[in-house]
């Protein structure tokens, strides 16, 4: 029926909803009225970055006023930023899959409170590229982990649960049709790894520590290419586990800086 589901049991039977990192509730706000006619929610790491975002969808979309003044609607927290323009809403998520997770949760309680249908979410971002030319924009089919399994792994009190990390192939596709009109920057699909850390995770040499040798490094990077990854960040598995559980169509497409 195209309206996003909760696989929580207990919500139904609270008095109220609160979504503490988005300062927003069941009862204190009408979700309905702010958010039911959401059709798209693009998500990126840096608040500035999603409201310059929000602005250039809002002059893209031809909406009254430059867009200059759009407000944050969680400007009572510091923790997320979000900003809509028409029907599209964009929203900070911070780095990492502890910050993304906590958005994604309360981000999916509230289209489902607001009784949002058919919405499709975004993760637009940065990332680093593996095999690819600088500025090249890769389009995610597949979120993997840093074994190259498309999987998204978390301990729920002490059970380890493993959660599939599909993405919409369908949604990449129209994507990848989409960018053959903007002929500025290569456009590719191929798969996304997501590790849990920035330095060490990724491969890097220049961290506070680094317990392998460049010739180790070369060597894991050269099996992450040819098991299909063409970049690298820390969201994407935990993104397309919490959508796709949730009947998000969602899709991840980010822009490679190294």
């Amino acid at each position: 029926n195209g309206l996003v589901h909760i696989k929580n049991p207990y919500l139904d039977s609270m008095e109220e909803d609160v979504l503490y990192h988005l300062d927003l509730g069941t009862k204190t706000h009408n979700l309905p009225a702010m958010f039911g006619d959401i059709k798209f929610v693009c998500v990126g790491g840096s608040p500035n970055r999603m409201r310059a975002f929000a602005q250039f969808m809002h002059k893209e979309l031809g909406l009254m006023g430059d867009g200059e003044d759009l407000a944050d609607i969680c400007a009572g927290t510091d923790r997320y930023a979000m900003y809509r323009a028409g029907p599209v809403l964009s929203i900070s998520h911070g780095m990492g899959i502890p910050s993304i997770s906590i958005m994604l949760h309360e981000l999916i309680k509230l289209l489902h409170h607001a009784k949002c249908r058919d919405v499709t979410i975004i993760r637009i971002g940065t990332s680093g590229g593996l095999g690819i030319e600088a500025g090249s924009v890769v389009i995610t089919d597949m979120a993997v982990d840093s074994s190259f399994k498309p999987q998204f792994e978390q301990v729920v009190l002490d059970d380890v649960v493993v959660r599939s990390t599909e993405l919409d192939k369908n949604l990449a596709e129209e994507l990848l049709a989409c960018s053959k009109e903007i002929p500025d920057f290569r456009t590719l699909i191929g798969h996304t790894m997501c590790t849990y850390d920035f330095y060490e995770g990724q491969g890097r040499l220049d961290g506070a520590l680094c317990s392998f040798s460049s010739e180790k490094k070369l060597k894991y990077l050269k099996r992450a290419y040819d098991a299909g990854v063409r970049n690298i960040e820390m969201e994407s598995t935990a993104f397309a586990a919490l959508c796709g559980l949730c009947g998000l169509k969602g899709e991840s497409s980010c822009s490679r800086l190294r």
